[in-house]
């Protein structure tokens, strides 16, 4: 009986859309919440035990054995019917997760469906209010230390601010929703729910870190910021597509790491710096947590005169894994630590120019 039921799973898991985790699209799940009626994989179906049995009940589809009475509902549902419910009313501007997306967004989405149902009842929407305030934990400018800050989000005045204390009247920054972005960066940050907020302050980047100690708040803070920053678009290119517009609300780091930097004469030796590819801006900073980046390489196309090769410039001395970064105004010598982490470098570099 038991493998008899173990072949249905197996032809259940062929049918449109049971091929991928009903969650994060990850392919070939390998677990099944019988309850919802949906394929998981590994990290999803970790992620509905915390939901707990009385919402989600979870069983492997390869190692445990599984009853007639449970298989039934996974017949009758499945995952595509799952998302016709508990996904019928997502905002354009909201982040589904991917499967290499951190774990705090897999985790709110899933508690966002399935516990809350958020999308099956738009009113338990707040993120889609236009507005938001409430307190984040800030990195310091100056000590490195975190501090709560209180933070408000405006749609009227298409902006975000901050605040060092309740009383302040004042802004400590002001920052317009068009030039802000927002990434999760938890391992860099040190904090399972960290958030990179960036933007331009007098031509220059410049970074803050902020965390909150629940995961569902820094989401919100999140999916808020896209919000806002989605009708502010709508406003500004009446004519453009929302399927368009999705695409600039946020956009996650294409990579970040140390790299040993060269200065621009042969005779300078080497330091080593933390590298951020934004989009076109290639940022280094000396700590990882700076607020602002030492220098900023802008990258053009090709066609323009921006190229990668690996290799030093004749002259320079060669490190182990080193490849010329070339502008048309200065050729930015750099060494990565392995053969595999060059590589990667030199190709997204390539592909942006």
């Amino acid at each position: 009986m038991a493998e008899q039921n173990r072949r249905k799973l197996l032809d259940l898991l062929k049918l449109p859309g049971n091929d991928k985790c009903a969650d994060c699209v990850r392919t070939d799940p390998e677990w099944a919440s019988y309850n919802i009626g949906v394929f998981l994989c590994k990290e999803c179906a970790g992620l509905h035990r915390t939901l707990g049995s009385h919402i989600s009940k979870v069983r492997s589809i390869h190692l445990d054995n599984w009853e007639d009475s449970q298989i039934v509902n996974l017949e009758a549902v499945g995952n595509a019917n799952a998302r016709l419910k508990y996904e019928a009313h997502v905002p354009p501007s909201y982040r589904r997760p991917s499967p290499e997306d951190v774990t705090v967004i897999k985790e709110q989405w899933i508690r966002a469906k399935y516990e809350r149902e958020e999308f099956i009842h738009p009113d338990r929407q707040v993120y889609e209010l236009g507005t938001m305030e409430g307190w984040l934990n800030k990195r310091g400018k100056e000590d490195g230390r975190f501090y709560p800050r209180r933070f408000v989000l405006k749609e009227g005045e298409a902006c975000l601010k901050y605040y060092v204390k309740e009383s302040h009247k004042e802004p400590k920054a002001t920052i317009h929703v068009s030039e802000l972005n927002a990434v999760f960066c938890p391992d860099k940050i040190g904090n399972k729910h960290g958030l990179h907020l960036s933007y331009v302050k007098d031509g220059s980047t410049r970074n803050l870190f902020v965390y909150s100690e629940d995961g569902k708040t820094i989401v919100d803070w999140y999916n808020a910021m896209r919000s806002v920053k989605l009708h502010h678009l709508q406003v500004a290119f009446p004519g453009a597509k929302e399927s368009e517009l999705v695409q600039h609300l946020t956009r996650d780091f294409l990579k970040e790491g140390w790299l040993w930097k060269s200065g621009p004469r042969p005779t300078d030796q080497h330091r080593r710096r933390w590298f951020t590819l934004d989009d076109r801006k290639f940022m280094y900073l000396e700590d990882p947590l700076d607020a602002y980046p030492k220098g900023e390489i802008f990258l053009g196309y090709h066609g323009e005169g921006y190229t990668v090769r690996p290799g030093a410039l004749p002259g320079f001395k060669e490190q182990p894994f080193s490849f010329t970064v070339v502008t048309p105004t200065r050729k930015f010598v750099l060494a990565s630590e392995a053969e595999k982490d060059r590589s990667e470098w030199i190709s997204l570099l390539s592909k942006v120019m």
